[in-house]
């Protein structure tokens, strides 16, 4: 004859009490798209778009404006005897050289594109993470040096996503802020490679938030990206180079 196990009633209500906690604590969780939102609010929101801005890195200068709403990138490098003017827009790239148009290759316009797109890219973040290739995952919660993050991994599709629409990208959020304190990417070109950067000096100017940033590499390129905030907190990183930004100037 089979005998009927009894349930212990102090298991079920532990358990009762474990399921409830967890649904209320996932249900209090923001989602990537909610925590992107905020970031991008606290960080200027739509004054990056509507506002002229200039700043000059590694002694180039670098601005963006809208023309005929539609926006345009510019980088000019100068030497004693030549100006370098490189522009990217929507439907493409000059250079012109001492204010006369040069044709350049399209290999090298891509290439030339790329590098000024990238530069704005990163002095503008949040901002970009809410077009439209860009894809958002929330990896959890996380703590960096006794702060509380949130983990969002980005990525682009294919098509809107620019020629480098394959790099992946790892943002840490302040909890308490809002702001990206914290990001890694893997890139592609040039060989590819691993980054993690760390922003500090952040200032606001006109309203919009700008940061400049440590930026860090692992010993070992093929680390995993997720893994790059243990490698931080544990001092497994090498600083390679400071990101700055000077001389910043907004205007409307």
């Amino acid at each position: 004859m089979m005998t009927k196990k009894l349930i212990n009633p102090v298991f079920v209500f532990a358990l009762t009490l474990c399921t409830l906690s967890c649904k209320e604590q996932t249900a209090t969780l923001p989602s990537a798209q909610q925590i992107v939102d905020k970031a991008i609010a606290v960080s200027g929101g739509d004054l990056h778009r509507t506002s002229n801005v200039s700043f000059t890195f590694r002694d180039r200068t670098y601005t963006y404006r809208l023309q005929d709403g539609k926006k345009v990138l510019t980088r000019v490098t100068l030497t004693d005897s030549t100006r370098i003017e490189d522009i990217k827009t929507n439907t493409g790239f000059q250079r012109f050289v001492n204010d006369a148009e040069v044709q350049v290759s399209d290999s090298m316009a891509g290439r030339y594109s790329n590098s000024v797109n990238s530069v704005h890219y990163f002095a503008k973040l949040p901002y970009g993470l809410n077009d439209v290739a860009v894809n958002k995952e929330f990896l959890g919660e996380v703590t960096i040096n006794e702060q509380e993050y949130y983990k969002i991994k980005v990525t682009f599709d294919e098509v809107g996503g620019g020629d480098d629409f394959d790099d992946v990208y790892v943002y840490w959020f302040n909890k308490a802020t809002f702001k990206p304190d914290y990001l890694a990417y893997v890139f592609h070109v040039d060989g590819g490679g691993l980054r993690f950067r760390r922003a500090y000096n952040e200032r606001y100017i006109q309203g919009i938030r700008f940061v400049d940033y440590e930026n860090y590499k692992a010993a070992d390129k093929n680390s995993p990206i997720l893994s790059m905030d243990s490698l931080y907190v544990k001092g497994e990183l090498e600083l390679l180079s400071k990101i700055e930004l000077d001389s910043i100037l907004v205007s409307s």
